[in-house]
């Protein structure tokens, strides 16, 4: 019988993609700590020892750009000259201006209230800030309510950061990749690790058998579960066989571009646009983390085994045109019945988001690597399980 596979990668945060993120995302914190209401749409592309920042920024905030994108690429541990992306020495070019007067009339009042006078703040004010379809999702998995699949991958990643940071393996190089294969069994449950892995940049002197003797200790023993590893499991560590030349030295990057490795690794549909750089007006951002936060809740009430919920919006308006729920056939309640427990519970418009997740505040930069959801080392509102009894009709 044909093995019921699926496979889920992650990145680390040197990966040039992981740094253009961290970029966008710490600008819009450092803007949002000063002026809550800013509004960002902050990207970032990156190359050999070159940066640039661009977009579209309005706000009352004084922020000194180049020093934050230096501090970033620093943190991020790239500060050598052989790494051939060097937070000191690179250039730097910023590329920002305002908010398009046409996005921001939609955005300043919804259409469901021009023409009205605004006596007091409504959550029908702020309009959606683009078009789209967000997705949100979870699954009882894992203890993150996440796809095992990208779960294991995210803690590899994050892993091989902490062992490089905290100089147990003192030649590893920031930039980095993981993937895992996981076999099912006929009931969609976990069955056992088919395949997983691992590429790390690393200095030129170090052996490739040094490597694969590390990571096996170092990386895949804390991280793997042993019961889920047997005789067939293969292991592909720097497949190549050097990884040297890594980061913006070895393949520009852009944010954004990694969105599947922010979300659930491929089980889930993907709508919209990305998320790092994005003020929470841009419900490709803020709606995609109610979708999940709702869908979480779902699923730890026991209404169902997993749970896709879907919103879509129109630019300027603040009600969603459409709301949807796919259980997979292990839901308790009819999908009906789920979608009138959610319009009934949850306020979906823009500042009824922001205002349940109370998104104004600089959380954004710790989401730019590892994923943005199942993220139980950080302190999230989207992860919080506070609507579970609202769910159950309690």
């Amino acid at each position: 019988m044909r093995k019921i596979l699926y496979t889920s990668e992650s990145v680390t945060e040197g990966h040039p993609d992981k740094v253009c993120d961290a970029i966008s995302d710490s600008i819009l914190d450092a803007l949002v700590t000063i002026d809550p209401m800013s509004r960002v749409a902050c990207e970032t592309c990156t190359t050999t020892d070159f940066v640039m920042v661009m977009g579209e920024i309005t706000t009352k905030a004084n922020i000194d750009v180049e020093k934050i994108v230096r501090d970033t690429i620093a943190e991020i541990g790239y500060t050598k000259e052989e790494y051939g992306f060097n937070a000191n020495t690179c250039k730097v070019v910023v590329m920002l201006d305002k908010q398009s007067t046409d996005i921001a009339m939609g955005v300043d009042k919804a259409l469901e209230i021009k023409g009205q006078e605004i006596t007091q703040i409504e959550n029908t004010v702020i309009g959606a800030g683009d078009q789209g379809m967000m997705f949100g999702y979870a699954t009882n998995e894992t203890e993150d309510y996440m796809p095992y699949a990208i779960y294991l991958a995210h803690k590899l990643a994050k892993r091989l950061t902490d062992i490089r940071k905290n100089g147990i393996l003192k030649y590893l190089r920031p930039d980095g990749k993981s993937q895992v294969t996981v076999e099912y069994d006929k009931a969609g449950k976990p069955l056992r690790i088919e395949a997983v892995v691992l590429s790390t940049q690393h200095d030129e002197e170090v052996t490739q058998e040094q490597i694969q003797k590390d990571i096996k200790k170092y990386v895949f023993e804390p991280i793997l579960p042993a019961d889920m590893i047997d005789n067939e499991t293969k292991f592909f560590v720097n497949p190549t066989g050097r990884f040297v030349i890594g980061g913006p030295h070895g393949d520009s990057g852009l944010t954004g571009r990694k969105i599947i490795v922010d979300t659930y690794g491929g089980t889930a549909h993907h709508g919209g646009g990305a998320f790092s750089g994005k003020d929470c007006t841009k419900v490709d951002r803020s709606a995609a983390y109610m979708a999940r936060y709702i869908a979480k809740n779902i699923v730890a009430s026991g209404i169902a085994e997993k749970c896709e919920v879907r919103l879509a919006y129109a630019i300027g308006v603040a009600q969603p045109v459409s709301i949807g729920v796919d259980t997979y056939g292990t839901g308790k309640l009819s999908d009906e019945e789920i979608i009138s427990r959610i319009e009934h519970g949850f306020d979906l418009t823009p500042n009824g988001i922001i205002n349940c997740l109370n998104l104004r505040r600089p959380i954004y930069k710790q989401t730019a690597a590892y994923g943005h959801f199942g993220r139980n080392d950080l302190d999230l509102p989207w992860e919080r399980l506070d609507k579970v009894d609202l769910l159950k009709g309690e």
